[in-house]
């Protein structure tokens, strides 16, 4: 096998290791330790609460959110009343409690422990339909004018392939994917993380994105779009900072820059989680409104992130 340019590929990774991980993301769906603090999560969560009591604790539903990315709310409502028989859990959920407590639940991502980062954000596209293939082609799209692409952006630390943000909007109606990476350093930043480099396509080459990285001590490492200006008549915020990367990226050439700067890390922080989580969960969603769209979207992509983490030993990560 050979990688672009003719160079063969090289790979460096622990396959013992790497399968074991792979392994270990399976005990995930049977491990019930959310379930040991069950009543004292309760008690917690319905203290000064008015009008009816929750009866099942916000880490099961958290836990019920990664089996929900392969079984629909049915399937869990049977899942859930299987454990009260074995005696697993006192109460079962509905139908209707799941949809209420699933349907639009953000859960909060999990921030690296460790504080260097190097970081990639793209975004991605989830399909809003299950129509098949032959379907279409059999009786046409009637809804092929009004269907939108789910887009999902995810900013992730290249080295480990950890998620640090993620956002979610209907195709058009979000903000622009270099908007949201600037948005996921300054965040970090701001949380005491150093981000020492950021890796990005053409889609981020904006005055915005530059100011943000040289506000946070960031090196960039975006590839230049062809129709930049060097010396725009009207000078924006961040002009300095980009045309200092227009004359380097200029000077060495789209190859040299990209092999001196290590511009191919940004697959790995992006394009391979997204290979993965599709992979792993397809790439339709199910819902039909807005709000549950931007939130199946997010959830996969955060369900994802939970079970690599959890397949990496990194400690249990629902609790």
């Amino acid at each position: 096998m050979s990688a672009r340019w003719g160079k063969p590929y090289q790979d460096h990774r622990d396959w013992p290791a790497y399968n074991e991980s792979l392994v270990l993301r399976g005990e995930f769906y049977l491990d019930l330790r959310p379930l040991r603090h069950w009543d004292k999560e309760l008690a917690s969560m319905n203290r000064g609460k008015r009008g009816g009591q929750y009866q099942v604790p916000e880490s099961f539903v958290r836990w019920l959110v990664i089996w929900k990315q392969l079984v629909d709310y049915r399937g869990l409502e049977g899942i859930t009343r299987r454990m009260v028989k074995l005696g697993i859990i006192p109460t079962a959920p509905d139908y209707t409690t799941l949809w209420h407590r699933l349907h639009a639940l953000t859960p909060e991502i999990r921030m690296p422990a460790y504080k260097d980062l190097e970081v990639a954000s793209d975004g991605t596209g989830l399909k809003t339909t299950n129509a098949g293939e032959y379907r279409i082609f059999r009786y046409g799209d009637p809804e092929a004018r009004q269907r939108k692409h789910l887009v999902v952006v995810i900013t992730a630390d290249v080295r480990r392939k950890k998620v640090i943000g993620i956002e979610v909007h209907i195709e058009g109606k979000g903000h622009s994917e270099a908007g949201t990476a600037a948005t996921h350093v300054r965040e970090a930043t701001r949380r005491g993380y150093r981000v020492g480099k950021f890796y990005g396509d053409g889609a981020f080459d904006s005055y915005d994105m530059f100011t943000a990285l040289h506000e946070t001590g960031t090196e960039p490492v975006i590839k230049i779009a062809r129709n930049s200006e060097s010396c725009p008549k009207r000078r924006p915020p961040g002009a300095k900072h980009r045309r200092r990367a227009i004359r380097e990226y200029g000077a060495l050439g789209y190859r040299d820059w990209a092999a001196q700067k290590g511009y191919g890390m940004r697959w790995p922080g992006t394009e391979g989680i997204f290979s993965a989580m599709k992979r792993k969960f397809g790439e339709n969603v199910l819902s039909r409104s807005p709000t549950g769209l931007v939130a199946e979207g997010y959830q996969r992509a955060w369900a994802y992130d939970e079970l690599r983490e959890y397949g990496e030993g990194q400690g249990y990560r629902i609790e």
